[in-house]
């Protein structure tokens, strides 16, 4: 009992540790906008499920974003899948091991490991790093094995290091070197649409919950007056 508290305690931060003690940006994604889900979807599938599974997600979810079979079919499955598969990829582990030097890890439940906001600013924290064998790094997530695969649309960065104020870390400002296709606004939409998608895919029926949940505190709220007069009529006489 007394580990579980601990843990508890210092999962922060380890998770900060992890995430490369970085101030990050916030998301601002709306769960509850099917339009930028659905492009969010499509980035994902275009961008994302070459390499990483979603292995828990099935195709058929994404109906309760308003989107039909023959939509899902068209513009979000390039091969025999079908539409109540889940999103697997054909790479093997192996493979992953040997040309990432690890197995890029399935994104169901990213969303809520890493948080929206961490999510949101590792997409757009790639710089260009001559040193790594991908020739990409991250400030979000320092050494990170996975290429800058939206370089083409965002361009690429590169970090101005800043050791005025002592920072041996090397830490500094991204600077963007050569544009993209896209513009810095446009490109941090797409991102956020992308990371609305990981967010809802991570719990698809988040919206409904919450709606119960408050359908079901409204209803407790209610009821709670009718059962506090009952309770008094019936101990009125008791001295």
């Amino acid at each position: 009992m007394r580990l579980a508290l601990v843990m508890c305690l210092l999962m922060p931060m380890i998770a900060a540790a992890a995430g490369g003690n970085v101030k990050l940006d916030r998301a601002d994604i709306d769960p509850r906008d099917a339009v930028s889900i659905q492009h969010g979807a499509k980035v994902f599938v275009n961008y994302c499920l070459g390499c990483h599974s979603a292995s828990y997600m099935r195709y058929n979810r994404l109906l309760d974003l308003g989107l039909s079979e023959q939509q899902i079919s068209d513009n979000l499955m390039f091969a025999n899948e079908k539409i109540g598969d889940t999103m697997q990829i054909a790479m093997r582990v192996e493979d992953g091991k040997s040309w990432f030097g690890v197995a890029p890890p399935d994104l169901s439940v990213i969303a809520r490991s890493r948080g929206a906001d961490w999510l949101y600013t590792y997409f757009r924290s790639f710089y260009r790093d001559d040193e790594r064998a991908m020739g990409w790094n991250n400030v979000a997530f320092p050494n990170a094995a996975m290429p800058h695969v939206l370089w083409k649309l965002q361009g690429i960065q590169r970090l101005q290091a800043d050791h005025s104020e002592g920072d041996s870390a090397g830490h500094g400002t991204l600077v963007l070197e050569s544009p993209g296709t896209m513009s810095v606004e446009d490109y941090d939409s797409l991102v956020r649409d992308l990371v609305n998608y990981l967010v809802y895919m991570g719990e698809p029926a988040g919206v409904k919950r919450v709606q119960i949940g408050i359908i079901v505190l409204l209803f407790l709220g209610v009821m709670a007056i009718p059962a506090w007069l009952l309770k008094r009529e019936f101990w009125k006489d008791v001295h």
